[in-house]
């Protein structure tokens, strides 16, 4: 079965497409319900600041004013993905730590009634000294944001295996350099939006999220509710990127106000709140030490990472470990230490990215080539003898179980001819590569397990049920195009009930790698346990073994005498008639160390298997002026084996937009807490017109757990895509780049470098 596939592996088109190309598909802000009330957030102006009081009277005395609420109003239940971390108290009565932070909120009868609510809401505010800079942040006498956290030092990571400082003695060639990275917007197309209804003591929400059944327990938590009266149904996502992972002020907001109203509440973000109040990405400073052998192999790292995490700890021992890991997943390291640390500062949240820590990543690229043209070798060369193999071990004790790194290597270098383009002096134009891995499912306790449910109705039509979401990758068509293989049935006669927390089991979901590898092997094992239910019956009813019942183009029939066939749907009657319905459940758990943790314990297996990948960006530079260009990026990934390679490759192309491109544009400006480029005009997203000609290869490894092979499809490439452009302009311009983006002034300023080192 598994070698001859009907649809797995074909070119289909998303079951969501149409829906979402003519305008139909249902977003949070196009819900609407009887006596519904406009939400609006009364946000901080201050950095930091004692609260003292805060008055909603004047508020509520408003005609059509039906609710208005603070922190008192809650629980002071604090949220923290981890116990630890527990720090967030989503609407603050201490102290508010970042200018937009969510202080009080009102629901109205319509937008322009809670506007003018919002204004007559006292807060007495107490200024606190603010501090801005990680680094000033951690010294001694700096304003302290958290009491709980030394020197606001929120996380610190630290990873040694081997000898380091030895191996570094021993080591023939060694290099030491510092990147930045300016922290980058998610800049999905739909603002944060969240509706919240209350009834009968049954709370119901719609919001874009990558993980309900997440969601709904930190809800629950923060509302003192029952986890089976807390439920997050299933909305259409504008977009995530890994920014809708955790739960958000908003949803406390809407809660209490739709508790308290009693009626239906929708609370919609401007664009500039969005950017200022949700959550954002890392700036980070990593300082990247490298020894090698005369042959090029690595013998020693030694890191020391500063990750600027706003205010608050969201996500921090994951944020502050994935880029190194993802690195670790890629590279034989011997001798390695990561210090990696996360700050408190007094600015907005931060999160979890699909392409985090890009000064990590490309840092560690454009160092390679360097210290591989010292050594007299490439990039290709210095990549395939360092890169990882299936069988071996990562530092921190993964098993590798499938690896298509080197096939990635090669074919895109054979296919943008890049060691000789890379040999010779092309400036003002370069090329450059860049190799990364990513887990697919990391460790979230028994979270990370995903259970399906289905059932086949008597006309032989199919109800998927499935935790599995979907923010635009693709993955609910992916578990359909996977029952649709495995029963025997068209994709249009399954129907997909899924991302309802009281509808479906636990998963994953968008997160962590997971919807491939963990949500559709628990589809598949639930669609093999009903295809067993099917066999039995088919064959005593065909009088033929039960292993030679084949289902295919609704049919149920014999292999070995194709004439003995029945329709699927007399079937599934008489398993009704014989009161064993055709219903079946599957589960998967991934093959990963549950004791594993990110701080404690950071070893043992981090994920049932890694994905691989591998990108070339050839770049051209202005001279005068320091534009960068790219007209065309070439991109491998081992996505294990693709169930649907047009999304796959529609997800490479995602990627290079949102990593590759990024890298020449893209990065929040502050001044001190106040950001600067909170909208689409001043934050410079990549446009159609910026985009390179791409050509996006898959490469097949076949991976022996996943799903027909499966693995995951896409990220890899945006984890490596900086770095292939890193490497290409520090190549063009014979100057290591220290910073991103790489707007036009630095790029300048590194042109002129590279002069001034010729001459």
């Amino acid at each position: 079965m598994q070698n001859e596939m009907n649809i797995i592996g074909k070119r289909v088109i998303r079951s969501d497409s149409l829906a979402k190309v003519t305008g139909t598909a249902d977003y949070t802000a196009d819900l609407k319900m009887p006596n519904m009330l406009v939400a609006k957030v009364l946000r901080s102006p201050h950095a930091h600041a004692r609260i003292n009081s805060i008055d909603v009277s004047e508020a509520l005395k408003m005609p059509g004013v039906k609710a208005a609420i603070s922190g008192f109003d809650g629980y002071g239940i604090k949220w923290g993905v981890f116990r630890y971390t527990q720090d967030h108290a989503m609407l603050p009565t201490d102290k508010v730590r970042y200018i937009g932070e969510d202080v009080a909120a009102v629901a109205a009868v319509d937008e322009q009634t809670a506007i003018e609510a919002l204004s007559r809401i006292k807060v007495d505010y107490e200024p606190l000294p603010a501090v801005y800079d990680p680094i000033e942040a951690m010294q001694d006498g700096a304003p302290l944001i958290h009491d709980q956290y030394k020197n606001n030092i929120n996380i610190h990571v630290n990873i040694e295996e081997g000898e380091v400082d030895k191996a570094m003695e021993r080591a023939f060639l060694v290099r030491e350099d510092t990147f930045k990275s300016n922290g980058e917007a998610y800049a999905m197309m739909e603002p944060y939006a969240v509706v919240a209804s209350y009834k009968n003591g049954y709370l119901d929400l719609w919001m874009p999220n990558a993980g309900p059944h997440v969601r709904a327990k930190a809800i629950a938590n923060l509302l003192k509710m029952p986890l089976n009266k807390v439920r997050v149904r299933h909305i259409n996502s504008g977009g995530a990127f890994g920014g809708r992972s955790e739960v958000a002020p908003g949803d406390l907001v809407a809660s209490l106000l739709a508790i308290k109203s009693g009626k239906p509440v929708k609370l919609v973000l401007s664009r500039e709140e969005n950017a200022t109040s949700t959550r954002q990405i890392h700036d980070m400073i990593a300082t990247i030490k490298t020894g090698m052998a005369k042959d090029g192999t690595i013998v020693a790292k030694d890191y020391r990472v500063i990750y600027d995490g706003g205010a608050y700890s969201s996500t921090g021992p994951i944020a502050t470990s994935i880029p190194y890991y993802v690195y670790e997943e890629c590279y034989r390291l011997p001798n390695v230490r990561y210090n990696g640390y996360r700050i408190i500062t007094n600015k907005g949240i931060r999160g979890m990215y699909g392409c985090h820590g890009r000064a990590f990543m490309g840092g560690n690229e454009a160092q390679m080539d360097l210290m591989a043209k010292e050594l007299g070798m490439d990039p290709v060369e210095i990549r395939l003898k360092n890169g990882l193999t299936a069988g071996e071990m990562t530092a921190t004790k993964s098993k590798i179980t499938s690896c298509g790194l080197k096939e990635t290597i090669n074919i895109t270098s054979e296919k943008t001819d890049f060691k000789k383009r890379w040999a010779r002096t092309q400036s003002p134009k370069g090329i450059g590569m860049g190799c990364i891995a990513i887990m697919c499912g990391f460790p979230m306790g028994f979270r990370s397990l995903s259970t399906c449910y289905l059932k086949i109705n008597d006309d032989g039509y199919v109800t998927l049920v499935t935790g599995v979401v979907d923010n635009g990758q693709g993955n609910e068509s992916m578990v359909i195009q996977a029952a649709s293989e495995i029963l025997g049935v068209p994709m249009e006669d399954i129907n997909l009930v899924n991302a309802d927390t009281e509808v479906t089991n636990l998963d994953p979901g968008a997160y962590s790698q997971a919807a491939a590898f963990v949500s559709t092997n628990a589809v598949k094992v639930a669609c093999e346990n009903a295809r067993q239910q099917i066999a039995t019956i088919a064959a005593e009813k065909l009088g033929v073994p039960e292993t030679d019942i084949a289902l295919k183009d609704r049919l149920v029939y014999s292999m070995e005498n194709p004439e003995k066939k029945m329709p699927l749907r007399w079937v599934v009657r008489e398993a009704f008639a014989r009161a064993t319905p055709i219903a079946a459940t599957g589960t998967f758990f991934p093959n990963i160390d549950l004791k594993r943790e990110w701080i404690s314990r950071p070893w043992g297996q981090m994920a049932g298997t890694f994905s691989y990948a591998t990108s070339v960006a050839e770049v051209s530079i202005d001279p005068e002026t320091g534009e960068v260009t790219v007209p065309h990026f070439t991109a491998a990934h081992d996505c294990g084996r693709a169930i649907n390679p047009m999304a796959v490759e529609g997800q490479m192309e995602g990627s290079v937009q949102q990593a590759g491109m990024a890298a020449i544009t893209e990065g929040n400006l502050w001044d001190g807490g106040h950001l600067l480029n909170p909208d689409l005009l001043d934050y410079k997203i990549p446009l159609a017109c910026d985009m390179p000609e791409i050509d996006a290869i898959i490469v097949e490894s076949i991976d022996p757990a996943g799903p027909f092979g499966a693995k995951e499809g896409g990220i890899a490439i945006r984890m490596n895509a900086y770095s292939a452009i890193a490497c290409a302009v520090t190549q063009a311009t014979g100057t290591l780049f220290k910073e991103f983006p790489l707007t036009p002034d630095k790029v300048l300023e590194l042109v002129e470098n590279g002069k001034e080192e010729k001459r």
